[in-house]
């Protein structure tokens, strides 16, 4: 038997419909109350404890005088002996108590009727049909659990992904991707065999079965994706790498092929994996050996793409910020056999990235993007996005019509360097302590000509800082150097060594300065060979063991005593880092006491303000 085209089950297998299933079960569960009722007129009786006796028998007994009390409920008359026990006789319809031999007045007994017409037809309501009610809603609810659960049951292994149809109302195109003009020209080809295979074919080329999109966060690999989708026309089936992977081996696989299934039968489409190193990592490190279900779903998924043939038209596309722990497999020729590099935009591209979305916000015609995109290097297209976002969130709180340059700015600072605390309090000396390492590391850093320009210098509490010094690099940088970096320490060593000479102690503020210096001497030594006793040689690798992102269990390819040189080596560079920090600091003492001084006034100092104190020839340090 052949499967239908429009089937997502196994040709063997049908599972129940489940609507019939549903309307079946609610008419039978519906009639079998109704007659149980209908049947059974004694249900909902008051008294389950009383026994039935006939009604003559109870009216003799009542004559004689052996009930203690009578109790008349509707069409049943109830009677108390005076030995405790309980009986009922159902009373004839139409029938008055006198007719039937009771309350009368020779007789002692108390014959109380505690309902009437209106009463009883509510007691007959409630006492009949609620039940009717309760068990019929809890057969519907039962049955809509049976449908859910079978339904997952039967879907447990197929794929997750969401489909954008070809004809879906907001379409993704390259217009909407602003830069990243290298990326979209190496996907142009992709687009263009979607839309005119036969091109291809007839020349003998066979366009790559996998793009893999390899990229920093944020650079905007899922939009890319989606835009060759757009352009191309086709449908896209979007789907995260971890959405495979479930707790039951084998359940990954299975939502492999059902994928790859329902992309054949959708051909020319594009499958889009995003994070694909969930499953793509590389294999015999993890805890499961071979048989663990992530290395079940990776193996499915590169059978599959070799299943392609040439004639079906299903691109894989597939996006990662880690290609150094994808498995080799997956990246040879004839899988994912082209890879895309995404950097971080450049200043031209950050203005486009910023003019693309700024498209539906109201900037003020003053409003600067260019400026804004010089001061945004290392921002990624989200980070820009984000920026734009908080710049309109903080124009619409002050009920402005238009947003304002000084908005762009705030929301850069606020991204950068964190929000403004200006609910954090500090004490006279700590403020003092605060602008003096402050300036210490903004003096350095302008003397030294490997820093970067000051672009602002602030004792406002911003995160978990007190304050902030803001470098701003001019260009867009590549490449560092051995002087840049020994600048650079040099200026993250200025705060501590400013609070050791003006309060001839140091306070935990330099922490984090202290870590990042160090962090820059230790890859200096290990990483980029700028050690003159150890040379051109890189320290640390551990044999490729990616197990769960992490080295863990790798083994040094250095000895012992090569470790305690790289530490000598990282306390020489910091050592001579401090001795000219000191130096320049020493000489340069008025100066210094000035720039804090305003600093304490204003709170914050801006470029320009802090240019200001150095148009006077200052001492330089030696050499």
């Amino acid at each position: 038997m052949q499967q239908p085209p429009n089937s997502d089950q196994s040709p063997h297998f049908r599972p129940p419909k489940r609507n019939g299933s549903f309307t079946y079960v609610l008419i039978f569960a519906l009639i079998l109350t109704v007659a149980y009722y209908i049947f059974n007129p004694q249900m909902g009786a008051n008294d389950p404890q009383a026994t039935e006796i006939p009604i003559s028998q109870l009216s003799a007994q009542y004559q004689e005088g052996k009930f203690s009390e009578i109790l008349v409920k509707n069409n049943r008359i109830y009677a108390t002996t005076k030995e405790d026990k309980k009986v009922f006789a159902i009373r004839p319809e139409g029938e008055r108590l006198t007719d039937l031999g009771l309350n009368k007045a020779d007789n002692p007994t108390p014959v109380i009727a505690v309902s009437n017409e209106s009463s009883a037809f509510w007691t007959n309501v409630i006492s009949n049909w609620l039940p009717i009610i309760i068990f019929i809603a809890l057969i519907i609810f039962m049955a809509k659990q049976l449908g859910k659960g079978a339904n997952s049951a039967f879907s447990f292994g197929k794929s997750q992904a969401r489909v954008y149809a070809k004809d879906g109302k907001k379409k993704t195109t390259f217009k909407d991707v602003a830069g990243m003009e290298e990326s979209k020209d190496e996907l142009v080809e992709v687009v263009d065999f979607l839309k005119n295979p036969k091109k291809y074919t007839k020349m003998g080329a066979k366009i790559p079965r996998g793009v893999m999109l390899i990229g920093a966060p944020g650079t905007g690999k899922t939009l890319l994706a989606r835009a060759v989708a757009g352009e191309a026309n086709v449908p896209f089936f979007s789907i995260s790498g971890s959405e495979f992977v479930e707790m039951f081996v084998g359940v990954g696989a299975s939502r492999v092929r059902d994928l790859f299934q329902k992309a054949k039968r959708n051909a020319p489409c594009i499958i889009f994996i995003d994070e694909i190193d969930a499953v793509g990592r590389q294999r015999g490190f993890g805890m499961g050996g071979g048989h663990d279900e992530r290395e079940q779903t990776l193996n499915q998924i590169l059978t599959e793409m070799d299943g392609f043939e040439n004639e079906t038209n299903v691109i894989v596309i597939a996006a990662t910020n880690r290609p150094d722990i994808l498995d080799a497999a997956l990246t040879r020729p004839g899988r994912f056999d082209r890879r895309v590099i995404i950097d971080m935009p450049n200043l031209q591209e950050r203005l486009a990235i910023l003019e693309v979305h700024s498209r539906n916000k109201k900037l003020e015609k003053k409003a600067d993007l260019e400026k804004i995109a010089q001061q945004t290097p290392g921002f990624s297209g989200a980070d820009l996005e984000n920026l734009l976002n908080e710049a309109a969130i903080l124009s619409a709180k002050n009920n402005r019509p238009s947003i304002l340059q000084e908005d762009l700015e705030h929301s850069i600072e606020k991204i950068g360097l964190g929000p403004e605390k200006k609910s954090r309090r500090l004490s006279d000396e700590e403020k003092k302590i605060t602008a003096y390492h402050e300036v210490g590391h903004a003096l350095v850093g302008k003397l030294l000509p490997g820093c970067d320009p000051v672009h602002k210098v602030s004792i406002i509490s911003r995160g978990m800082a007190l304050g902030v010094t803001w470098f701003l690099p001019e260009t867009d940088r590549h490449l560092r150097s051995v002087s840049k970096f020994k600048d650079e320490i040099c200026s993250l060593l200025g705060g501590y060594v400013s609070e050791k000479i003006f309060f001839k102690e140091v306070t935990t503020g330099a922490s984090s300065d202290l870590k990042r210096a160090s962090d820059i001497a230790r890859k200096m030594v290990t990483e980029y060979g700028m050690s003159e006793s150890l040379g051109p040689i890189i320290f640390g690798e551990s044999g490729g063991n990616h197990f769960l992102g992490a080295d863990l269990g790798g083994s040094k390819n250095y000895s012992e005593a090569v470790a305690a040189k790289i530490d000598s080596e990282v306390s020489k560079i910091i050592d001579e880092g401090k001795n000219r920090t000191i130096e320049l600091i020493e000489k340069n003492k008025t100066l210094m006491t000035k720039i804090a001084e305003a600093l304490l006034e204003k709170e914050v100092l801006d470029k320009k303000e802090f240019d200001a104190f150095f148009e006077k020839k200052t001492e330089k340090p030696s050499k």
